[in-house]
């Protein structure tokens, strides 16, 4: 598996993967209006940095979009030490094969070389597998860096609360 930095001529694909695999979580249902967000590869590729995971046959398994800082449109965050890590996702048809943990410690990596100290994330409730596998990875969650979004209802008629979660570096 190789991972870089995403070609221009690769976000409608990464946005394809990002799609199936955000509506894997949510029953193969649409998304409302954070589809229009997590489909803006380009958007994402201009403002922060935005890795893939390819198979040998330059095949996209995966991506995920690096936030250097906070001064960053991406940026969930306004601590200047930090930076984030923001809709990681994996083909369906690839994931339990290493690709979201090998992307996750490539921003482990960035962040190292950028001397951030610490990197924040943002994780659905629905998104368990993802977050067990930061707890591995020795992110904490941070109860008081969650977000709680009431733009749509989701199923229970209620706003949408993201769990955060940091890594010290």
């Amino acid at each position: 598996m190789l991972i870089r930095l995403i070609h221009a001529d690769e976000s409608a694909a990464l946005a394809s993967i990002t799609l199936a695999a955000y509506r894997q979580l949510n029953d193969g249902a649409p998304l409302g209006p954070y589809e229009d967000e997590l489909a803006d590869v380009d958007r994402r590729r201009l403002d922060s940095e935005v890795y893939v995971a390819l198979e040998n046959d330059a095949t996209i398994l995966g991506g995920v979009t690096y936030v250097p800082g906070p001064e960053h449109a991406m940026a969930e965050f306004r601590d200047p030490r930090a930076c984030g890590i923001r809709m990681l996702a994996v083909d369906p048809g690839a994931q339990g094969r290493g690709v979201g943990r090998a992307l996750v410690q490539t921003c482990i990596d960035r962040a190292r070389a950028q001397r951030r100290e610490r990197i924040i994330l943002h994780s659905a409730p629905t998104m368990t597998l993802a977050q067990a596998m930061y707890v591995r990875m020795g992110f904490r969650a941070a109860p008081e860096l969650d977000e709680h979004i009431h733009e749509g209802p989701d199923r229970d008629g209620e706003g949408l609360h993201l769990r955060a979660f940091t890594l010290t570096l």
